[in-house]
């Protein structure tokens, strides 16, 4: 039987594009992403594969519009609070990937006690990546190297890998990206090296359970070489 996928990583695009083509608010097609979001990640760990990432906020989305930045700032919150027990019913842990800076300190409290709550959970681990950026996460991982004393020959890989955000979180199997776009947008660059890419037509809210399915699929029909 062909190997699962260890790690999944899903770039939520075509929210505001969706709502435009059915008439919408902008919020309307980030609240029918959000939904779709939910029931992909619930469909991808039930399936067996152990970590799903999913890109929820870049460090460029400070760019748009305050009232949409607002929005989304609200439904993160609506994730690690009251959706929260939800994803605990059913065994899954999160893990917050980005910087505290701009955020609220409410916003970074309760980060910090959802990643508690979900500690022991073992079903599945969904990293979110949260006011994030893959650029910045290797600068950071870089600049806490010299914190930590390391000489110029001892920065290698592995040095850098132990310093990325939640460093134990595994390499992307396969990176999905909907709405038809073909770019990683500073998405996991690192954990991404290898990774197979899977570029959807479709606007990330119409999204369902069956296409988690053919996703992974796919990715038992592709050989892996790893430049071997």
């Amino acid at each position: 039987m062909p190997d699962l996928p260890r790690h999944i990583g899903y770039i939520i695009d075509g929210n505001r594009r969706w709502a435009k083509k059915h008439g919408l608010p902008t919020y309307e097609g980030h609240l029918a992403g959000y939904n779709a979001l939910k029931e992909i990640v619930v469909e991808t760990i039930g399936l067996g594969v152990p970590y799903v990432s999913i890109y929820a906020f870049s460090t460029e989305n400070w760019k748009r519009g305050k009232g949409e930045v607002g929005r989304l700032m609200r439904l993160v919150h609506r994730l690690v609070s009251t959706d929260l027990d939800e994803l605990l019913g059913k065994g899954i842990r999160l893990r917050f990937l980005g910087t505290e800076e701009g955020l609220k300190r409410q916003m970074v409290d309760d980060i910090a006690l959802a990643q508690e709550r979900s500690a022991g959970m073992r079903a599945g681990t969904v990293a979110v990546c949260f006011n994030y950026g893959g650029q910045r996460e290797i600068a950071d991982a870089a600049r806490q190297c010299l914190r930590d004393g390391l000489s110029p020959n001892e920065i290698d890989e592995a040095a850098l890998r132990r310093r990325l955000y939640a460093h134990d979180i595994p390499d992307i199997d396969m990176v999905v990206r909907t709405s038809g776009e073909q770019r990683l947008s500073n998405f996991m660059i690192w954990r991404s090296a290898y990774s197979e890419l899977l570029f959807l037509d479709k606007f990330w809210p119409d999204m369902t359970k069956r296409d988690v399915q053919a996703i992974i699929d796919e990715y038992q029909k592709r050989q892996r070489r790893f430049g071997g």
